[in-house]
Formats: structure tokens, C-alpha cells, sequence
């Protein structure tokens, strides 16, 4: 359909592709092309489009409950929130409905704890510059770049922008309104920029030294895409709340906060809620999505596969001088060029395989987690033939 002629708000740039089937790695359009998936929805359809295991649990569910108020207990948000609990160092979990909503749940739960239980009444949060946390007010604020925010003024106070992998800059930003520091592990939406190790336990040692929370954004990075079931994993921290959304149910929109014991008493009935968080129908998709990564050591297999991506882009692109570099960690990865990035999206679109950007310079990979070497080997074939044609910025050519 025609953007003019479209009821929808403008909200999207869309790609000039009209999806209409999903199967495993591939996505065909509305001619009948087929495409090699290597966006996932962005990191959502992590086991696939359409796979079994989910299928055969959502239409169970769906001759079961479809929704039910969360006045009433649910067994499968029972079933989830132990799952997921038994593989992570928190103790309690939260369902919503996407990961700005996490977020949002996580913001709330850092002022509520300083001010129900601790007394303090502190409530600014340390964020980072590049840094991207959703759409609400509170989470476009809390995001680390402007262009989210241009036109919503005024904005929730209560953030602030700390460099980021700058350790020594840290404890400046500091004061005394300070209840929580909230990072990703890897800036994704930022240019798929890692966090260092060294960093991230200067961070750990200024929560312990000022009382402050731990937060760690895992919307994107979570559920095995980095080689771990949570990214935090790599480093061995234990946060106080992290959250999930995008890849928890398989498609099936579902977010969750997570955090520890202490944080019980902050959330009380009545301090938190949603309507359709967790219904029947999206635990269920998330139950399975979370027991297929477990059974298939699907996190472990993003690790090895993550290392033969990057293997190849740097057997093709190293000595391409458009490729300034190529970063990642597991089945996440950017690639950074000379210049911006669209048009060679939009080729490589055209080659069949869909990739997309991170930020104007960077082209992001981010392939379900049941990608095959082949498919990799012709995902890769076609973008360094797209890119071997890029001349750097300057060079006169």
C-alpha cells in the first residue's frame, strides 16, 4: 500500500519490501522472494519464524485461556518466572508487554525502593551517551541520544548522561539524588559498542561504595543472542534488575523486569501494573521459547557461530577501506563504515538478505540464533560484494 493512501501514522522509514511469510531463517515477500533473515525483527525471532516448539504451545494455550485480569493467579506466569529465575541471579520477575515497559518498571522500582524502603528519596538514574531504553517519556529521557527526543519537551527529570566506557569520568556524574546506574552491555542501538570489563566493574564498585542500584538493559541482548543466556553473564555481575523483551516470546509481544529478593518490598499490590502483562497466551510462547533455548543450548551455539561470523567478515571485508570495524559478541554484530550506511543496505536488501542499520555508520547483523554456517558463508558473500564496490570518504574516487 501506497504511504499516501495509508490510515497509519508516518512513524516508520520504511524498507520498500512487504513481508507476508516466515519460515525458519528465510522471509518471503508479497512476489514470492525469498529472503535470508539476519535482522530478526530485530533480535526477536531468535528460534526462527515460526518454530514448532511455540506454535505447538500457543495453540494449546489458545483452546485453554486467552486472557485472564491479573487479580487472579496464572500458572504460566508461574511456570516463566521460576524458569527464568532458576537461570539468573534475580529472585522475582515482572511481566509487561515490551521492553520500554520493562524499562519503565525498572526506572519505577529504583525511586520506589529509595523512597519505600530505604527512606532516601533518591531518584536520578545514570544512563549513557548512545545509549537507546524505549519510547515512553521516562525511557526516551533516560536514552542517551537527542534524536529520540526532539519534540516531547519537556522531559521527566531525574537523568543523566555519563560517557560511556569512560571509568574514570563515572563517579563524577555521581551526586547526592543518585538511586540507580542503567546500562546495556552492548550498545545495540548505539552501534553495537561493548561494554569493557574494566567499566563494568568500576560501575559495580560505585553502586556498592553509594548504595546505588545496578540496572542492566538486556532488551536487545538478551535470551541467548550474545552467547549467554543474559549478556551481564560475560562479566560476572550480578544487577539488581535487568530486563527482557524482544526475543522472551518468539514474536509474541512480552516483556519482563527482573531483580532481586531486597526489591520485594518496594513493589507492593497496587505500586505496579498492566493489564495485559503475561496473559496466558504470552507466557506460554515465552515458556517455550525459554525451554527450546535451554533444551538446544541455543546460547551456546550464538557463541560459536558468532565466532565464525566475525571469522568471515574479517576473511572478506579486512583491507576494504570503507570497513573502519568489525565488532560483537556472539550472534550480535556491527559493522562500521566510512560513511553512511543506507544505500548499502538497501543493495543488499536487493541480494536477498535483510540486514539493518545501528545508527547512520554501522550496519547491524542480527540472525536468529538457528543460522546455519551456509547461511552465514552467503550472508557474507553478498555483503562484501555490496561493500566491495564503497570507496572511503576522501579518497578522491
Amino acid at each position: 500500500m501506497a504511504e499516501s493512501a495509508s490510515a497509519l501514522f508516518s512513524t516508520y522509514a520504511r524498507f520498500p519490501i512487504t513481508l507476508v511469510k516466515g519460515e525458519g531463517t528465510k522471509l518471503y515477500d508479497d512476489t514470492g522472494k525469498e529472503y535470508l533473515d539476519f535482522m530478526s525483527g530485530l533480535a526477536v525471532t531468535s528460534l526462527g519464524h515460526a518454530p514448532q516448539a511455540v506454535k505447538e504451545r500457543l495453540t494449546a494455550q489458545l483452546d485453554e485461556l486467552w486472557h485472564c485480569s491479573n487479580l487472579f493467579s496464572q500458572p504460566n506466569q508461574e511456570k516463566l518466572a521460576g524458569l527464568l529465575t532458576e537461570h539468573s541471579s534475580a529472585d522475582a520477575v515482572f511481566f509487561c508487554n515490551s521492553g520500554a515497559e520493562a524499562n519503565e518498571a525498572a526506572i519505577k522500582l529504583a525511586r520506589r525502593y529509595h523512597s519505600k524502603v530505604l527512606g532516601t528519596g533518591k531518584y536520578q538514574i545514570i544512563t549513557f551517551q548512545q545509549s537507546f531504553h524505549g519510547r515512553t517519556l521516562a525511557t526516551l529521557t533516560a536514552t542517551g541520544q537527542d534524536k529520540v527526543k526532539d519534540g516531547y519537551a519537556p522531559l521527566p527529570e531525574g537523568f543523566v548522561h555519563a560517557p560511556f566506557n569512560d571509568a574514570a569520568a563515572l563517579e563524577g556524574y555521581i551526586t547526592a539524588e543518585t538511586c540507580a546506574i542503567m546500562l546495556e552491555m552492548i550498545q545495540a542501538e548505539g552501534g553495537v559498542l561493548e561494554a569493557d570489563p574494566a567499566f563494568v566493574q568500576e560501575i559495580v564498585r560505585l553502586c556498592e561504595k553509594h548504595g546505588l542500584l545496578l540496572i542492566v538493559d538486556e532488551v536487545q541482548t538478551g535470551m541467548g543472542r550474545t552467547g549467554k543466556l543474559f549478556a551481564h553473564q560475560h562479566y560476572g555481575i550480578e544487577p539488581d534488575i535487568f530486563t527482557l523483551a524482544k526475543a522472551l516470546g518468539s514474536g509474541f509481544p512480552i516483556g519482563a523486569m527482573l531483580g532481586k529478593e531486597k526489591l520485594k518490598a518496594a513493589f507492593t499490590p497496587g505500586s505496579h501494573a498492566s493489564t495485559f502483562g503475561g496473559t496466558p497466551i504470552a507466557a506460554a510462547a515465552a515458556i517455550a521459547t525459554v525451554e527450546t533455548m535451554l533444551a538446544e543450548k541455543l546460547p551456546e551455539r550464538a557463541a560459536e557461530l558468532g565466532d565464525y561470523l566475525l571469522g568471515k567478515l574479517h576473511e572478506s571485508l579486512d583491507g576494504n577501506g570503507y570497513v573502519l570495524a568489525i565488532r560483537g559478541k556472539g550472534l550480535i554484530i556491527g559493522i562500521e563504515c566510512a560513511g553512511p550506511v543506507a544505500g548499502d543496505i538497501a543493495a543488499i536488501h536487493q541480494q536477498g538478505l535483510l540486514v539493518v542499520s545501528a545508527g547512520p555508520n554501522v550496519i547491524r547483523l542480527l540472525p536468529s540464533l538457528i543460522i546455519t554456517e551456509d547461511d552465514i558463508d552467503r550472508a557474507v558473500a553478498i555483503i562484501a560484494g555490496v561493500l566491495a564496490g564503497r570507496k572511503p570518504v576522501g579518497s578522491g574516487v
